[in-house]
């Protein structure tokens, strides 16, 4: 897929709730397709000690105002920096960057599983995957209710259920304890997951045992978005690939953490 440097107009900045973040970006130009599980790389320029650009999900795409929107975490010094930019600030991307998730067939049930950052490409791909709402099962799980962000815009788009380690929103644990993931994981005929690696790793595991079509969004350190400097390299089944060209997004099957 072609890949653009443009330079973006940062036309909003919502924050979502302590260290989450929407930032919606406009080109002047018609924009690429861009598919959930693809990410961009973000220059940030305020930050001039910081060289190498910054990845980031995207989080909902609208062609038709040449706009889309990043779920930008506060997990370093770039990332903060990149909080802090204002509507009217310009911002230089590459994009679209990977590959995303399968789409799944007319008459499937999905899971979409999302842990931290990773809730962005499984919002996303809730909105576009073309399922009817009773198809679409989406468990997104964080620290506590602090840590979760406003879906209610994403609700019509499926059933959602929510899980926190201390208990305050949804059921208490971790996404993998949850009932209907518990009782209902091998009814659904696709999973879809992106967050911690822990977590994935776990998903993969009781989807490879259930039998079940299972996809990963890994989120490996991915600095040049072209397979160049090499810092995202995974061990696959058929040799070392670069997560940020040959992935993000994986067959569980293709990965050898089942091995």
């Amino acid at each position: 897929m072609k890949k653009t440097i443009q330079e973006l107009l940062l036309v909003e900045n919502k924050k979502l709730n302590h260290d989450n973040f929407r930032l919606v970006l406009q080109a002047e130009n018609e924009l690429p397709p861009i598919f959930p599980g693809q990410f961009v790389n973000v220059e940030i320029k305020k930050a001039t000690e910081i060289f190498l650009r910054r990845p980031f999900s995207v989080l909902d795409v609208d062609p038709e105002k040449k706009q889309f929107s990043l779920l930008v975490k506060i997990l370093g010094r770039g990332s903060k920096v990149f909080t802090e930019y204002q509507a009217g600030d310009k911002v230089s991307v590459i994009f679209p960057l990977g590959n995303g998730f399968s789409m799944p067939e007319p008459t499937d049930k999905v899971l979409l599983i999302g842990g931290g950052s990773g809730v962005a490409p499984m919002l996303f791909l809730s909105k576009i995957c073309g399922l009817k709402a009773d198809q679409v099962h989406v468990l997104l799980g964080a620290r506590s209710s602090n840590d979760h962000v406003d879906v209610r815009e994403y609700l019509p788009n499926g059933h959602f259920y929510f899980t926190t380690e201390d208990g305050s929103l949804g059921e208490e644990g971790f996404v993998t304890n949850h009932s209907v993931y518990k009782s209902e994981l091998a009814d659904f005929d696709k999973i879809y997951t992106c967050g911690p690696n822990p977590m994935m790793k776990a998903v993969a595991a009781d989807a490879a045992k259930a039998g079940v079509f299972c996809e990963v969004s890994l989120e490996n350190m991915m600095a040049c978005g072209f397979g160049v400097c090499l810092c995202c390299v995974e061990k696959t089944t058929s040799g070392h690939k670069c997560v940020c060209t040959d992935g993000p997004v994986f067959n569980i099957k293709e990965l050898t953490w089942q091995i």
